[in-house]
């Protein structure tokens, strides 16, 4: 039993990043129905601006993140104006193939500027380990969920009760109306970018100091983890997001502990696999004829 909860306190940790990223799949989907594979690597870039700030300029952790928010959420909004505005109203396969265009750009851009060298991740946690019988769990454990459950608040607030909020789900609703309401509809499409962008900078942060390592291709299978978590859950619902990539990280954690870790990947994919196919819309996602 106290095996089977320790695993539970490791997959909450993983689970934890998971929901961050899977946010912000899952928000650019409900707004304007864009899968936006890019969306893993904007997560790296964040990774790799912490970095920076870290080991090169000092910085803290907590400044780390709040910088690398800041900046990718700057960087999403970018992306959002060139790659995917002049698309609007294009068939649904031209936006994910550019998506996935923007996604190739980023990653060699980075391998580009920093070398496809994989990078270790600057300390700055000092790892104090808390124990209760043989359930262990460290500083870094506590510091990524708090992160994430302080994050995921604020994000439900702004979505609840701030005026763009409403606006966001007015035009996740339908945008037509929203539009003929008064809704400026291309501020909440780049506000839905500077969110989920930003979630994904601190993804990027926590992640490099969860497995202490950064790559320009980290972005890959953490980020198809995390779509995996927004479909699980419901893609374009926003608890969803949260449960499904909490259910991932445990899932993979527990299959990973009992003699599983070199299919672990394989089963998220399974899990994506058979949600496709028993219920397309997720866990909390209505039953509809249209496919993911």
């Amino acid at each position: 039993m106290e095996s089977f909860i320790q695993q539970m306190i490791n997959g909450i940790s993983l689970g934890s990043i998971y929901a961050l990223i899977a946010l912000g799949y899952t928000m650019v989907y409900g707004i304007i129905k864009l899968i936006n594979f890019s969306h893993g690597d904007v997560y790296m870039v964040g990774a790799y601006i912490g970095y920076g700030l870290i080991r090169n300029v000092g910085l803290g952790l907590i400044p780390a993140i709040l910088i690398s928010m800041t900046l990718c959420a700057l960087l999403g909004v970018i992306i959002e104006k060139v790659a995917y505005k002049p698309l609007r109203g294009a068939t649904r396969i031209a936006t994910l193939i550019t998506a996935i265009g923007v996604s190739y750009l980023l990653q060699n851009l980075m391998i580009y500027f920093m070398t496809s060298q994989r990078r270790a991740f600057p300390t700055t946690l000092q790892n104090r380990v808390f124990s209760l019988g043989n359930i262990t769990i460290n500083s870094q454990q506590i510091t990524i969920i708090l992160t994430t459950i302080f994050l995921m608040a604020v994000l439900q607030f702004i979505i609840k009760y701030s005026k763009m909020g409403k606006a966001m789900r007015a035009v996740s609703t339908d945008m037509e109306a929203a539009q003929l309401m008064g809704i400026n509809v291309d501020n909440v499409i780049s506000f839905t970018f500077v969110l989920g962008s930003s979630l994904a900078g601190a993804a990027g942060v926590l992640v490099g100091i969860y497995y202490n390592s950064i790559d320009p291709l980290m972005g890959v299978t953490l980020g198809l983890k995390a779509f995996v978590a927004a479909v699980f859950g419901g893609i374009g619902i926003i608890p969803g997001a949260m449960v499904g990539g909490y259910l991932i990280g445990i899932i993979e954690t527990i299959v990973s502990a009992y003699g599983g870790s070199m299919f672990k990947d394989a089963v998220v994919y399974l899990i994506l696999i058979l949600i496709l196919i028993v219920k397309p819309s997720g866990i909390f996602g209505k039953n509809s004829k249209e496919k993911v």
